[in-house]
């Protein structure tokens, strides 16, 4: 790919993107059509997909910057369904999936079937949470789908690995196959720990935004480089390290550097995942012209036969993995009591595969048996999934009533529960100081006036009426005295940040609050020791 055509590709996913949300469309299905338009159309450069460039360039920031945001907490407390379904239900698909494609195409050998189920069989990370982002999931069900699309490519590409691997020798051992599996998943995940531990130790010495972001930004490409140096699983060491970075960001990263890594982040996960979707569409006339010579009913046959397969099983998964172990165990029965079955029926729907599974597929070696085959019925399971599951996915959620409109309100509710404690802990602090210390009073009343707003404001969202939380709005001093004590004043406001973050770190430690409560409050104590300056 040129680089003109880059900018092109880049410049059109910004348009569509833009034209999309205006008009209410989610913008992934609209780049993918977008692109299965513009493939056809006289003129349109050739971009054929490159494996490289998705599995190296592309999928490890994008799976870093999403485990960077992954509620750690919620993520360790749902860690059993997300193991399920991110290597238990991988297992069962590209299993399920060779069988099928070796029942209806016979002259399919059945190493290479089961290749092509390894292809298809993980949920993509990219479009999961691009549609998952969009609707007001119950925040369970968010979670399990989140972290399964962290895992499940993990699993996928080192069963493909194998599958690939044994089609071209002729076969393999299961006892192999299960040993090369283990090594790489164990491999992926130690590499990942000792990085995001090296690469903390490294951040806690560093007082430079811009040296920090761009350490961050490299950070993905190393682990998975460094998995894959050693037939490790580089996905896997690249989610480890983003979930150890990410869980100790609060404490390890300055107010300026979190707000840049956030602003950097999301631009780079934009840019990304649309680029992914248009490539997607894209790749459709490639792929046509490598079925020359492949009998049209087989083929059709093989691809409807697949793309069947991969959402069933999903279905005959995810509700006996949900219900089977509370029937099997009380302790697990009592401890985490059985959901209502909208949830497992909307987590069996959220099947949409991506640029993840084309990647591999256009990755297989030229002389390996069926590839073309195996190339197009990847691009149908993708294009399925993607337009009917992903498109229907926000009316399904509707008509199960999972649809958790008050979802917003509760976590500004939790927000507000969370500054309302942690500016009346700053208030306590600056009386201290005022107390122990000879502190302009000018600087006290100030601090405590834009404190006590804080509280107010807070009391007022929660629904409270005037009493101990209210605070009376008396004159205040702002005459030269204020421009006299601005340096204490902001070194005092600093002092009282470090007070009010040591609270919520101890509420976030406690539970009291979750993780998106303490970004958010966080976030507001970053931007406020941002507009102190560097006095």
């Amino acid at each position: 790919m040129s680089f003109d055509v880059l900018l092109v590709l880049v410049a059109s996913v910004a348009v569509v993107s833009g034209l999309a949300r205006r008009i209410g469309v989610p913008a992934p299905f609209a780049l993918v059509v977008v692109g299965l338009v513009a493939g056809f159309v006289p003129g349109t450069p050739h971009v054929e997909l490159d494996p490289d460039i998705v599995l190296v360039l592309i999928l490890p920031p994008l799976l870093y910057a999403a485990a960077l945001s992954t509620a750690f907490a919620d993520f360790r407390d749902n860690l059993r369904p997300i193991g399920l379904l991110s290597v238990g239900l991988v297992l069962v698909t590209t299993a399920v999936v060779g069988l099928v494609a070796h029942w209806v195409l016979p002259e399919l050998p059945l190493p290479a079937a089961f290749a092509l189920g390894a292809i298809v069989a993980p949920p993509d990370a990219i479009a999961a949470t691009a549609v998952a982002r969009r609707m007001a999931l119950p925040r369970r069900v968010l979670t399990i789908l989140e972290g399964e699309s962290l895992l499940n490519d993990a699993t996928a590409l080192v069963s493909y690995r194998i599958a690939v691997a044994a089609a071209l020798a002729g076969g393999t051992s299961w006892g192999d196959a299960v040993g090369q599996f283990f090594l790489a998943a164990a491999g992926g995940a130690v590499i990942g720990l000792a990085l995001g531990w090296l690469i903390a130790a490294l951040r806690r010495r560093l007082d430079d935004p811009l040296l920090e972001n761009t350490l961050s930004l490299l950070t993905p490409f190393g682990a998975y480089l460094a998995a894959e140096q050693v037939h490790a699983s580089g996905v896997l060491s690249v989610v480890v390290v983003g979930l150890y970075i990410g869980r100790r960001s609060p404490t390890l990263l300055s107010s300026s550097t979190r707000i840049q890594s956030q602003a950097l982040w999301s631009m780079i996960t934009f840019v990304l995942e649309g680029l992914v979707f248009a490539l997607i569409g894209l790749q459709l006339t490639t792929i046509l012209d490598g079925l020359s010579g492949l009998d049209p009913t087989d083929v059709a046959l093989t691809a409807v036969s697949v793309t069947a397969a991969v959402v069933v099983t999903r279905f005959a998964w995810v509700f006996p993995a949900t219900y089977l172990p509370r029937r099997l165990s009380r302790r697990l029965r009592e401890r985490d009591p059985a959901p209502p079955w909208q949830g497992p029926a909307v987590i069996s729907w959220a099947g949409m595969r991506g640029v993840v599974s084309l990647a591999a597929a256009f990755a297989l070696p030229e002389r390996m048996p069926g590839r073309d085959l195996i190339l197009f019925v990847t691009f149908c399971v993708i294009l399925a999934t993607l337009l009917l599951q992903g498109l229907t996915l926000p009316w399904v959620v509707r008509r199960l009533g999972l649809d958790d409109a008050g979802a917003a309100e509760r976590t500004e509710r939790e927000v507000a529960i969370a500054d309302h404690h942690v500016a009346r802990v700053a208030l306590g602090e600056l009386l201290r100081v005022a107390d122990e210390e000879r502190v302009p009073v000018a600087v006290v009343d100030e601090l405590r006036g834009h404190l006590e707003e804080r509280v107010r404001r807070a009391h007022a969202i929660l629904g409270g009426c005037p009493g101990e939380d209210e605070y009376d709005d008396g004159a205040r001093d702002d005459d030269a005295n204020v421009l006299r004590d601005a340096l204490t004043t902001v070194q005092l406001r600093r002092r009282l940040l470090d007070a009010e973050r040591a609270e919520l770190l101890r509420l976030y430690s406690a539970r009291d609050i979750d993780d998106e409560v303490l970004g958010r409050v966080q976030q507001q104590l970053d931007l406020e020791e941002l507009g102190l300056g560097s006095a």
